[in-house]
């Protein structure tokens, strides 16, 4: 959304605590200050990948699908968040200007093993395009 100057107005975002109630606030911030520029197709591949892959580095679960990315997974390393107390506040994808990759930028919530619940934690995954019998997909790049 632009403002009178034409210049993107975020709007404002949750008080950290304000729990699933300020999620959506989370989400159009992001939208506003990002403009979408993948197709629909692409950006919901990559939310669904980014979604997976944050829940897997986090909690532990699903580590094994992305040996590229979690080259530990399967070795006993005990994940830092209770699965159960997790959640994705928001997420976007978008193109990673001129480098033929996209990232996903995902906003999101959980306890750690100690018990101490903090929301509003941000982690990046970059994707490449890559092509399997034919039919394009988007690879997570493992982390630098």
């Amino acid at each position: 959304m632009a403002g009178p100057t034409g210049v993107a107005v975020v709007p404002p975002l949750p008080p950290h605590g304000e729990g699933p109630a300020g999620d959506g606030a989370i989400q159009k911030a992001l939208e506003a200050a990002w403009p979408a520029d993948l197709s629909a197709g692409d950006e919901q591949q990559l939310l669904a990948a980014g979604r997976a892959l944050v829940r897997a580095d986090a909690t532990g679960y699903g580590r094994a699908r992305w040996p590229g990315v979690f080259p530990s997974a399967g070795r006993g390393l005990a994940p830092a968040f209770a699965a159960g107390r997790f959640r994705i506040q928001a997420a976007i994808a978008r193109g990673d200007a001129g480098a033929g990759r996209a990232v996903v930028h995902l906003v999101w919530a959980g306890a750690e093993r100690g018990g101490t619940y903090t929301d509003g934690r941000i982690t990046d995954f970059y994707f490449t395009r890559t092509v399997s019998k034919g039919v394009p997909l988007w690879t997570p790049l493992p982390p630098t």
